[in-house]
């Protein structure tokens, strides 16, 4: 029994008509007959009556129409998944993160996925929270690592890691600040640069919270997006910073310096976030594989 026996057969059952079906299946009556005809022979039942009237299926022709027809639905499922995976697994990953989580681990990842998924294209997307969230949720993004807490019922998380926090200051002697308080008094009257409170509202509580335990609240003189830019102006001497421990390994060449506040126990979640659903093998290789 081939496929093609299943098919004429079907469309026979369809139609109830052979020189109908015979012109869907464009070959010609008589072959149309005999396949049928090889194919009850095979099955050893009967599975049409036929006069020159009217042709209709037996009781064992309408169990094996619900059969086939099983058969042919299940085969286009299964067409319609093959063709899902495959533009999924030589299609786009697009991955969003944030300028303030360090990237040599993601980087090694997307080395090895071009291993494992070498027709997987990545794009990765340097994006706020706030705006990582509401792409997730339209499906813009895959995936994003981002800072919790994370408002939304379509996305799920995982947590990757709690960071602490540090003072950023132009390079200078902090021998002699040896307390929290005495770097209080050493920043306090200094311009602050932040996170645009906009940007990463949650983010920019945290820092001026962490002020308010140190002592102050600080004078926000600039402003910006991103962590590079932070890390710039600091380093020019246009004010001081509050920022993830983290990020102290990459940027040792520079001219600035870091004061641990280990002692204040406020933390930022860095999390993977993602759709609930996912269907594509290459995104959930990812996040097993960054989560690790």
């Amino acid at each position: 029994m081939e496929l093609r026996h299943l098919l004429y057969f079907k469309t026979v059952a369809e139609q109830l008509h052979f020189r109908r079906a015979a012109e869907l299946l464009f070959i010609s009556q008589p072959p149309l007959s005999r396949q049928i005809k090889e194919l009850e022979e095979e099955l050893g039942a009967q599975l049409f009556i036929r006069n020159n009237k009217r042709v209709s299926l037996t009781d064992a022709g309408k169990y094996f129409k619900n059969e086939v027809d099983s058969i042919f639905a299940r085969l286009e499922e299964s067409k319609n998944t093959v063709k899902k995976i495959h533009e999924l697994e030589s299609g786009e990953l697009k991955i969003g993160y944030i300028s303030s989580v360090y990237q040599p681990h993601l980087a090694s990842v997307l080395k090895e996925m071009r291993v494992e998924f070498p027709y997987v294209k990545t794009s990765l997307y340097e994006l706020p929270t706030v705006k990582q969230i509401e792409a997730i949720e339209q499906g813009k993004l895959d995936a994003g690592i981002l800072r919790a807490p994370v408002h939304s019922e379509q996305i799920q998380l995982k947590s990757l890691y709690f960071d602490p926090f540090m003072v950023v200051l132009p390079m200078t002697d902090l021998s002699a600040y040896a307390t929290e308080e005495e770097l209080g008094a050493l920043i306090k009257d200094m311009p602050f640069i932040f996170f645009n409170q906009e940007y990463a509202p949650d983010y920019h509580q945290k820092l001026v919270e962490i002020c308010g335990r140190i002592g102050f609240r600080p004078n926000i003189v600039h402003e910006a997006n991103n962590v590079h830019s932070i890390i710039q102006l600091v380093e020019a001497g246009l004010g001081v910073s509050i920022l993830p421990l983290s990020l102290k390994n990459q940027y040792t060449h520079l001219n600035i310096s870091f004061y641990d506040l280990n002692s204040i126990p406020i933390m930022t979640e860095v999390v993977l976030a993602y759709k609930k659903t996912i269907v594509n093998q290459a995104l959930n290789w990812f996040i097993a594989r960054y989560a690790e």
